[in-house]
């Protein structure tokens, strides 16, 4: 019995001569995980290997895209691949970029199939940000800041879903008096026209009650470019019209039509260190003259794969406020990130 199960074992040759057995699951072009019998599954690195003999069927993955499926024999720096429906097919090892069990090859499939027709509960992700001061004894003051974000984005389109908060009060007259209350968020829709051109959306809310601004309510949209697109530093740009409603608790209301200006950043320093930026220019064509500024950025590094530190500046200008009220709101705050999916 033992004689009979190393017989049909798949057998890996590694470069020093040594001989492993056991089951082939899967490999890359970095490594090979063979599930053997003592040693449970152990990983080979791929450069290491010289020879591979397996009855399957594997399925192997090629550097043109195919992929093969078959029984597996080396052969002169070749691998051969023993097919039912092509016969065998010859290739150079450095031209394999997969190998994948009968299961892996099935949950590999799976997955491509999902992420090609994802369903509107794919794919989210995201991060929660909190921060938290407080002071008692001769001062007495707290101030709390939230800020969540989550995104879905796949080859065709992108979702994004966003807010932002700061809270402060100050009891230490023996009266509770509220420093800070300002509120900011909206959804965002992106839609790829080709690699380069995309047309947007978005709806934004905002709030802030020391700007006596009760609601400004801006749907927007418009055309943008993936002007930088790699797997470090991505900055879209993003022009368009927009519409701004605001009601303020003085009994202003304001309806006025603008332009939109704006760019998106993100840039990895790293795998655990990032910055990501946005900025939206608002010109208003209603009232000549009059503008506002939008400037949002975020500093994070990882401290565990779903800890982080996070530093963020979130600035609101607005060239004619209410009378008695500055032109500019500047929000920051710095405190852990709780990161959800990939």
């Amino acid at each position: 019995m033992l004689a009979t199960t190393l017989m049909w074992a798949d057998q890996i040759t590694l470069n020093n001569g040594d001989k492993l057995t056991g089951t082939i699951v899967k490999a890359d072009t970095k490594e090979l995980v063979l599930k053997t019998v003592s040693a449970s599954d152990v990983k080979i690195q791929w450069s290491a290997i010289t020879a591979i003999s397996a009855d399957g069927p594997v399925y192997v993955g090629l550097s043109d895209g195919q992929t093969v499926a078959g029984a597996l024999t080396t052969a002169n720096g070749q691998l051969q691949v023993r097919t039912q429906a092509a016969g065998t097919v010859n290739t150079a090892m450095t031209a394999v970029t997969s190998l994948r069990s009968q299961a892996e090859q099935t949950a590999h499939e799976t997955e491509v199939q999902r992420l090609q027709n994802p369903r509107l509960v794919d794919l989210w992700t995201g991060f929660l940000d909190l921060g938290y001061a407080a002071t008692k004894g001769n001062a007495s003051t707290q101030t709390f800041t939230l800020s969540t974000r989550a995104d879905r984005a796949t080859n065709r389109d992108k979702i994004s879903v966003y807010y932002t908060s700061i809270f402060s009060s100050n009891s230490t007259t023996g009266t509770n008096l509220t420093t800070a209350n300002s509120k900011r968020g909206g959804v965002m829709y992106d839609v790829n026209l080709n690699k380069q051109w995309f047309a947007w959306g978005s709806v934004d809310l905002e709030s802030d009650q020391f700007q006596k601004l009760d609601l400004r309510f801006v749907p927007q949209g418009g055309a943008g470019h993936h002007t930088i697109n790699t797997d470090v530093t991505k900055l879209d740009l993003r022009v368009g019209a927009a519409g701004n409603r605001e009601f303020f608790s003085t009994g202003l209301q304001r309806n006025s039509a603008e332009i939109v200006m704006g760019e998106d950043f993100l840039h990895s320093f790293n795998k655990s260190t990032s910055i990501q930026e946005k900025v939206r220019f608002y010109p208003n064509v209603s009232n000549t003259g009059a503008y506002r500024f939008n400037f949002d950025t975020t500093f994070s590094t990882s401290l565990l794969k779903w800890l982080s530190w996070q530093v963020t500046l979130s600035d609101r200008y607005l060239s004619n406020p209410v009378p008695g009220r500055k032109t500019n709101d500047i929000l920051y705050s710095t405190g852990v990130r709780l990161t959800f999916a990939k």
